[in-house]
């Protein structure tokens, strides 16, 4: 199917993903918080995620506890998260800044977000749909795997796709898109294994067209 009869069914798409979606575990809804858990995501599943960030809440509690930690605590409490000697450096300096600069209280402004080292337009984006719901389209990699096995965008580049997203999605849908393409890519778009004979929205699908050819 043509990018623009994806576009022009962009609604039941989302109602299919939808319906095939479960719900989406929030480990924490506060900004701060949410904020630092997903800095920690990046290559990492999200049970360790889940685990690492909430072992930092019990032990620090908020921006002015993790603000002051020592990096090998920090490293050790997120030992299993992916790149976590870089990520333990970060998450500190970030709550130091968010002390120091915003009083403790997270900007909900995407250009101070990625201000912060380490903090992208992904990360921003989840901060603030999740957390200030504040329309955003985080895109992360089940979101840009969906978005190009539909042939909605060819581009690897998520910025790209982002733009390309907000263009043909409605605003009213952008909150609860990151987390529900997170499920269904999860459970059925998944990047080894997909389950096309289940989907939904195979009929749409460009790359599910290109596996019948094959």
């Amino acid at each position: 199917m043509s990018r623009k009869a994806v576009e022009k069914n962009i609604r039941e798409i989302y109602r299919r993903i939808r319906e095939q979606s479960p719900p989406h575990h929030f480990e924490f809804s506060d900004p701060f918080w949410v904020l630092i858990t997903t800095m920690l995501s990046h290559r990492t599943r999200d049970e360790v995620t889940d685990a690492a960030a909430r072992s930092l809440y019990n032990r620090y509690g908020d921006s002015r506890g993790l603000s002051t930690a020592r990096y090998e605590d920090v490293k050790d409490l997120i030992s299993r998260v992916g790149f976590s000697t870089v990520k333990a450096a970060r998450v500190v300096e970030v709550a130091r800044i968010i002390e120091e600069k915003y009083g403790g209280k997270v900007p909900g402004d995407i250009e101070k977000l990625t201000e912060l080292p380490g903090v992208g337009r992904k990360t921003a984006n989840v901060v603030l749909a999740d957390s200030f719901g504040i329309p955003a389209i985080a895109v992360d990699t089940h979101v840009q795997r969906i978005a190009t096995r539909l042939g909605i965008t060819r581009s690897d580049d998520p910025e790209d796709t982002e733009r390309i997203l907000e263009k043909i999605v409605p605003r009213e849908l952008w909150l609860g898109f990151n987390p529900t393409l997170v499920e269904f890519g999860k459970h059925v778009c998944r990047p080894i294994g997909p389950k096309c004979d289940i989907c939904k929205i195979s009929e749409y699908c460009d790359y599910y067209s290109k596996r019948k050819k094959s």
